[in-house]
Order: structure tokens, then C-alpha cells, then sequence
């Protein structure tokens, strides 16, 4: 790689000595340093803590000298949803509540811009500062930040933020098989920065944004787009630097530019294009290899550095064939996705960084290689993991089941999708903007709002791909709108066989040879406590939802997927148990249980190890039926999963015969139980190395 240096003008690539100097930066003629560390030119003011809360609508709740001294003290992320809206009933509470803090900024900020930040809201907030709004923000899932310059330097000022979840009919979604849990339930900042900056108000994106245009082998070339914006009251003279680096921070492009920001309020976007030569590709799981980008504003008459931002940059194409599906960088690359909620067991989304790191070890571990966010936009630690860990992921906008048609939903709807696309433009792992999930209506209204959204995706983002998950007929005209399409199929649960998924994937490719499908989702629900041996299809909307049903559908299911490779990727049906309120299903009421690993994070069941053996080289053997310890018969049968080449089984310290190979990963011999324990190892053995499992089978 090589390290480049230069000004973009009008005319062309010229020296950049004048330029830089006059930045306050070196000529292009002086030695330049081969590590590079962005200067700290803005702020960011943790506001999380210190806070009072009501659940309820209080009239002047937004005044100074309100008494709130008897609410309760709650730190954000906060919901007020935690246990009522995960505990089945379908009552939990949708209204307002109420959040106020004090907070004393520094003297030290005179002349700055300070900006409110909330990263996450539902649904509804209006923000007040001292008694006077700052504004409202619409919309659940989305970051969204509020110009606080007013505060009083030096001197106490009240914060207070009024947060409604109540059904609203101009928000998406208006329902949804999901608990919309209400609070300010993500990190609250203060970002502190120079009247001349990247413009921070721009649906709260980051203010730069990275295109790659044609990346290859040999070469990468990259559109940096910067919003400036001058909220002094004096024009200045400017130039943007922007500087790329590889991971051990040394430079491998540096390119400046000159500019005049206009006075009062302004702003403009400058566009540089750099070039990476011989670039390191991010290559999904295999070698998610990030670069960064750092670009410093330079206000050239002060020759001052007044802001700089860095976000990182993947170097990546892909496209997605009709007959061969997802080629990244031009290989193929099976994409073994899942969907993911955002909520935990006590919590519900008033979640941390730890929580979602956790999260994606357990992917990790079972073999996920690509992400649906469904049904919405979920925190920026949830794509920089994915950035980081090599995921292919499909991001989506809120629009579940229905829609109202009128232009205050559809400017909602097209909002959240402009919210989403800016703010994450920069991640590579993106490859996919969805725009609905299950529209219940095939109709004018929903056709004509799709039609508007997927437009956004070409139009603002055209290097990635619009897509939409179908849950009806293969005529409908909904998925006529994407480039792409996903399919949610729950053959063997909701309807007919868990056989019947391959020939409908079959026709539905026959008959539309030319449409890009993926399946959005599939898959069964199943408890950890519930168990039966070779259990026939249960009824969903019953109580008995049998670990060992979810086990074999998705083991048919994985068989028919792999044989078809024109699916561009599946997304098993969920990662993890997650709160529906309105369910009553299943060992709990209030959960959806077709998750891979239990709502509280603590049990994989046993379809998480099929997958594990299918996508993963890990080494290891696994007895399934381990959580059905009480047995009621003394004949049953054991099975296993695993990755060695052969597995060998013994009960009660007898062997059960030689060791048996497996084409499928799958490992199975008939047993008759003895009355007490039943202590039941298995045995692999993988390259030499050996790999145990033991359970233990009580029959009374």
C-alpha cells in the first residue's frame, strides 16, 4: 500500500504545500509520518446517569422549577416495560412517561455548539431545556439529537424529555408481533463542538460518508462526502483533510481540499475521491478487515483544526445473482443469517454494550455469518459488531402488517428510512435496506408507499440493494417494488409440512427465474421444558411447544437449503427467545420461544448445536435431548450432533458398538434406559484429537 498525499481543486490533483500550510498541516514536501492519530478536536459528555422518572403524563412536568423530587431515580437505558411488557396479557403500558436531570456544563464551553443526543426513544419525545422545547422527535428506533446551545454555561439547567409509546397512527409499525417497549432506552449524550463542523442535524448521520465506487484486487476507489456546516456568524476559509488508514494506523491515503463555508447557518458537502492501491478487502467472516477514515476541518485563517470525525471503512463489493446468489468481492459466500430482537429477560430493550457483545458471541459460536435486524433499526454497537466480526446484514425500517394511508405515515415511514441509510451509510456489513416486513394489504396505498421507499434506497444509497420480506402469494404485487426479495415460509408450523419448503422455494424460482429470493424467515418455536420423542407438528398456538419439534424441522429445513444455492441467503426465525405480550404460547405467555438460545441468554437448545455442526469446523460432539432428563419410557432413542468424523456411544459405561460415521452430522442409536441414572457419553474423535459429551437420563 502506498501512502499519497494531495489537493483536490477545481482543475485536478495539485501540490498540497500552500494548502496545508495554510490549514495548519504539513507541506506535501516536508517527511510524512507513516502512523497517524486523529487530533481530539470535539466532545462527548456521558448523560445517562441522574435521572428522575414518572410513568405517567404530568402537566408542566417541563418547567425549572417543577418538584420531582418524589419520581423515581433511574439511570437511561431505562424502560418502563421491563416486566409488564414481557409477561403475556397483552395490557402492558402504552402512554407517557416523564425524564428529568440537572446538568451544569462548564464555563470551559463558551463559544462552542452543544448538541442533545439520544440514541434510542420510543416512541415519541418532545425535549425541553429549561422550560422551552427543543424540539420533538417521532419514531422509536432511530438516534436523533437537538441543537442545546441555549444551555447556561456554569449554572444548573434542567433537562426534560416527555416519552410516549401510545399507539400512534401516523408511526410505523402500527402493530407487531413484538413488545414496543417505552422509554429513552438507549444512551443519552452531550456532544460539544466548533461552530464549524460536520453537519450534526443531518437525520443525526455521522457527517461523513464513505462510497466505495470500484473495488477490486488492485485498487479501491473511495467517494469521501463531507457535510460542512458553519453555524458562525463570519464566513471562513477552510479545507477538509481527509486521511486513511489501515489497522495499525499507518497511512495509506491523504487528500486536502479548500473551501469557503458562508456565513450564519450554512453549510455544503465537498466530495473527495481517494484511492487505496492494493487493498486489503473486507471479506465478510473470513476476513472482515476494517480501515479508517479521519477527516479534519481546518478553519485556514485561525489555522485551527475544528473538527474531526472518523468512522470505519470496509472495502467491499458484492452483488447477488438470480441462480448463484451472494458473491462478495466475486466469491460466493452461503449466507447462514438469523434475526435478532434487541430485548432481554428483565430488561427489554434497556440494553449495553456487554448485551449485544454477548449476543453476537452466541452467533459466533453457532456459526452466523449474516444478520437481520428485524424489524427495525437497532443500536450503532449492533453494526460496528457486525463491521468488526464479518456479518452480512439487512437492515430494516419498521413497517410491519399494516399501514395507514396518509401523508403524515408516509412522511414518518420515509423518514425512518432516511434515519437509517445516514446514519449507517459508513458500515460494510450493510448490503441490504429493507423496507417492510408483512404488509397485510396488497392494495394502492402500501404498493404506492413501497414503491416511494425502495426509490429512497436507489436514490440515496444506489451501491446497495432495496429488499422486502413477503409473508403472502408468489404473485403478489407488494414484492414488485426491491431489487431484491425475502420470503418468511413457516412450512411445519403455521402451515403444512416442514417438507413442503423445498418445493415451494422450487416453483417459486421456476416460475421466476429472473427475481433474487432469499428466505426471510422460517422456523418453529420450542421450550427447554417441554419435550416429546418424535413429536408430531404441534399446534402454535398452544402450550406445548416441544424442544424436540423445533430439532427436526430445522433439520429438514437446513437439508432443503443447502441443495439450493439460488437462494441468496435464510434467516432463521429468531437467534433468541424474544417478548411478544400478546402471545399465550408455549411454557410462558408473553414470549415468542422459536429462538436458538433462551430469552435469558443461558441455554442453547438443541437446534442451535444442528446449526453449529453444519456451520461450523468446531470440533465437537453433542447428546441432544440433554434438557429432557426425567424420562417416562425405558426404550427411546439417543442422538447427536457433531463435527468429528466418527462418534461412538456408550450407556451406563457399556459400549453401544463401533464408532458410527455420519454424512449429515447427525449420529443416532435405539437405547433402552435403566431404572435411576443413565449416564450417557459420547465420543468423537476429529484429526486425531478426541471430543466428549456426557448427559444424564433419569428413568423413575
Amino acid at each position: 500500500m502506498t501512502s499519497r498525499r494531495s489537493v483536490l481543486r477545481a482543475g485536478g490533483l495539485v501540490a498540497a504545500g500552500s494548502a496545508l500550510a495554510a490549514a495548519g498541516a504539513r507541506p506535501a514536501s516536508a517527511a510524512v509520518a507513516a502512523v497517524y492519530q486523529p487530533p481530539a478536536a470535539r466532545q462527548r459528555i456521558d448523560l445517562n446517569s441522574g435521572w428522575r422518572f414518572i410513568r405517567s403524563d404530568v402537566a408542566g412536568a417541563q418547567a425549572v422549577a417543577f418538584d420531582d423530587s418524589g419520581w423515581a431515580a433511574v439511570t437511561v437505558p431505562h424502560t418502563w416495560n421491563a416486566l409488564d411488557g414481557q409477561d403475556g396479557g397483552n395490557n402492558y403500558y402504552r402512554g407517557a412517561g416523564w425524564y428529568r436531570r440537572h446538568y451544569t456544563p462548564p464555563t470551559s464551553f463558551a463559544g462552542k455548539k452543544l448538541w442533545l443526543q439520544f440514541a434510542g426513544a420510543n416512541q415519541v419525545a418532545d425535549v425541553y431545556l429549561n422550560g422551552v422545547s427543543l424540539g420533538q422527535h417521532r419514531g422509536g428506533y432511530a438516534r436523533f439529537r437537538f441543537d442545546a446551545s441555549a444551555l447556561k454555561l456554569g449554572q444548573d439547567n434542567v433537562i426534560a424529555v416527555r416519552v410516549t409509546n401510545a399507539n400512534d397512527a401516523s408511526i410505523p409499525p402500527l402493530s407487531a408481533d413484538y413488545t414496543f417497549f417505552g422509554g429513552i432506552y438507549r444512551n443519552v449524550s452531550l456532544l460539544v463542538t466548533d461552530p464549524l463542523s460536520v453537519r450534526l442535524l443531518d437525520f443525526a448521520g455521522p457527517g461523513i460518508y464513505l462510497r466505495p465506487r470500484a473495488v477490486s484486487a488492485s485498487s479501491a476507489t473511495v467517494d469521501v462526502t463531507t457535510r460542512v456546516w458553519n453555524n458562525a456568524t463570519a464566513s471562513r476559509s477552510v479545507a477538509i483533510r481527509t486521511v486513511v488508514t489501515d489497522a495499525t494506523s499507518t497511512i495509506v491515503a491523504d487528500v486536502t481540499s479548500p473551501a469557503r463555508a458562508t456565513a450564519a447557518a450554512t453549510g455544503f458537502d465537498l466530495t473527495q475521491t481517494v484511492t487505496v492501491a492494493n487493498p486489503r478487502r473486507w471479506q465478510g467472516k473470513a476476513d472482515p478487515y476494517l480501515y479508517t477514515v479521519n477527516v479534519e476541518i481546518h478553519d485556514t485563517a485561525a489555522g485551527t483544526i475544528t473538527d474531526v470525525v472518523s468512522d470505519r471503512l470496509g472495502l467491499r463489493s458484492f452483488t447477488v445473482d438470480a441462480n448463484s446468489g451472494f458473491l462478495l468481492n466475486g466469491q460466493h459466500v452461503a449466507l447462514h443469517g438469523v434475526n435478532r430482537h434487541q430485548d432481554r429477560l428483565g430488561r427489554g430493550w434497556a440494553i449495553g454494550d456487554a448485551e449485544h457483545t454477548q449476543d453476537f458471541d452466541l452467533m459466533d459460536e453457532m456459526g452466523v455469518n449474516a444478520l437481520r435486524t428485524a424489524h427495525y433499526q437497532q443500536d450503532q454497537k449492533v453494526y460496528n459488531l457486525a463491521d468488526e466480526r464479518g456479518y452480512v446484514v439487512w437492515a430494516e425500517v419498521p413497517l410491519v402488517n399494516a399501514v395507514t394511508n396518509s401523508a403524515a405515515f408516509t412522511a414518518t415511514a420515509q423518514q425512518m428510512l432516511h434515519e437509517l441509510i445516514t446514519q449507517n451509510y459508513n458500515h460494510p456489513a450493510i448490503c441490504f435496506w429493507g423496507v417492510g416486513n408483512e404488509q397485510a394489504q396488497d392494495d394502492s396505498a402500501t404498493n404506492t408507499l413501497l414503491a416511494s421507499l425502495a426509490g429512497i434506497v436507489t436514490s440515496t444509497d444506489p451501491e446497495r440493494l432495496s429488499t422486502y420480506a413477503h409473508n403472502g402469494g408468489i404473485t403478489s404485487g407488494l414484492v414488485n417494488h426491491t431489487a431484491v426479495n425475502g420470503y418468511n415460509c413457516y412450512f411445519g408450523w403455521y402451515s403444512g409440512a416442514y417438507t413442503d419448503f423445498g418445493p415451494f422455494v422450487d416453483n417459486l424460482h421456476s416460475t421466476q427465474p429472473t427475481r433474487r429470493i432469499a428466505i426471510s424467515e422460517y422456523g418453529a418455536g420450542a421450550s427447554v421444558a417441554q419435550h416429546q420423542e418424535n413429536p408430531p407438528k404441534p399446534v402454535p398456538a398452544s402450550h406445548f411447544h416441544p424442544e424436540e419439534y423445533q430439532a427436526l424441522l430445522h433439520e429438514s429445513h437446513w437439508a432443503q437449503i443447502k441443495a439450493r444455492p439460488f437462494l441468496w441467503g435464510t434467516f432463521l426465525w429468531n437467534m433468541f427467545d424474544f417478548a411478544a405480550d400478546a402471545r399465550a404460547e408455549g411454557d410462558t405467555d408473553g414470549r415468542n420461544d422459536k429462538g436458538m438460545v433462551s430469552y435469558d441468554r443461558l441455554t442453547r437448545k438443541d437446534a442451535f448445536y444442528w446449526y453449529k455442526a453444519n456451520w461450523t469446523t468446531t470440533p465437537f460432539v453433542y447428546v441432544t435431548g440433554r434438557h429432557w432428563t426425567a424420562r417416562t419410557a425405558a426404550a427411546t432413542t439417543v442422538k447427536v450432533y457433531a463435527t468429528t468424523d466418527t462418534v461412538a456411544l456408550t450407556l451406563n459405561g457399556v459400549s453401544l458398538g463401533a464408532p458410527k460415521t455420519s454424512t449429515n452430522h447427525i449420529f443416532s442409536w435405539p437405547v433402552t434406559l435403566a431404572h435411576g441414572a443413565n449416564t450417557v457419553v459420547a465420543t468423537g474423535v476429529l484429526g486425531g484429537s478426541t471430543y466428549t459429551d456426557t448427559v444424564t437420563l433419569t428413568l423413575p
